[in-house]
């Protein structure tokens, strides 16, 4: 948990990954990991395999209840990895003190599978709401991107809430509520957002996928396997990084494993380096 003035953040896990890194990024250097030690085995592996966390975040404002993507769900035949999930993800959730019917808003960062997964839950056949009482805020350049090539997982996380009409589609720079907004970050896909949380003077940023290893900070070229636009997606990495390094704004990585967050902060060589926060 991180408190950010008088906003707490919550991570609630649902499953971690290792995997090569060409499962992440697109590159054929294997030595990518291994020239930059920082922050070694919290997020790299000797043999070059790294971890992918899968979780989602609740921000609380002690007014609003914000749960920042809803990871891959439960009993999912149809997407492309980690299918078939039996985990206990919502009641992990509920013991944090957070169940489904406190949460009134839904952000999805973005659109893809490992981000909307329990939007709905399976029950008597059905995909039903998971969170009844959320508001899901999706871009409208996401969405309507994906509209235009969607395929099963739509269909399963994202269709019931629309028949029920419980998303609103925002702009990119869209005010979530006091102190939590929304921050364009596009090229991973279109419409994709990272995600500001504001109180008392202090900030944290959730990076959605503009990263997938902090090793990204350095070498932004360097692109995620999915991104759309290559590109765009480093472009929007160098912004985020002369944006927030040396500022003290807590930088939480919706694919980081524990400890999750750190700060950029510039070396003596001009380089910026992802410092875990460790605390």
């Amino acid at each position: 948990m991180w408190r950010i003035g008088t906003t707490t953040i919550h991570k609630v896990l649902e499953a971690e990954v290792t995997a090569p890194l060409t499962a992440a990024l697109r590159t054929d250097d294997t030595a990518l990991l291994k020239r930059y030690p920082w922050p070694a085995a919290d997020y790299s592996r000797a043999d070059g395999t790294f971890v992918i966390s899968v979780h989602a975040l609740v921000v609380d404002t002690g007014r609003r209840k914000v749960l920042v993507d809803t990871c891959v769900g439960n009993a999912r035949a149809s997407v492309p990895m980690l299918p078939m999930l039996d985990t206990t993800w919502l009641e992990d959730l509920t013991a944090l003190g957070y169940p489904p019917e406190s949460i009134d808003t839904v952000v999805c960062t973005h659109l893809h599978f490992d981000h909307i997964g329990w939007n709905t839950r399976l029950v008597e056949g059905r995909w039903v709401p998971t969170f009844p009482r959320a508001r899901h805020l999706v871009t409208r350049v996401e969405w309507d991107h994906w509209t235009d090539e969607e395929g099963p997982e739509l269909h399963d996380t994202m269709h019931p809430l629309v028949d029920q009409e419980l998303v609103d589609f925002v702009a990119t720079d869209h005010q979530v509520c006091d102190g939590v907004r929304l921050e364009p970050a596009p090229g991973h896909t279109p419409g994709q957002v990272a995600v500001v949380v504001e109180s008392e003077g202090a900030r944290a940023v959730i990076t959605s996928d503009l990263v997938h290893h902090p090793v990204q900070f350095i070498e932004p070229d360097v692109p995620s396997l999915a991104d759309t636009d290559a590109t765009l997606a480093a472009a929007t990495r160098r912004a985020f990084v002369e944006r927030y390094a040396d500022t003290g704004t807590l930088v939480i990585g919706t694919h980081f494993p524990a400890p999750t967050a750190g700060f950029l902060r510039r070396g003596g060589d001009g380089a910026v380096r992802f410092v875990a926060d460790r605390r």
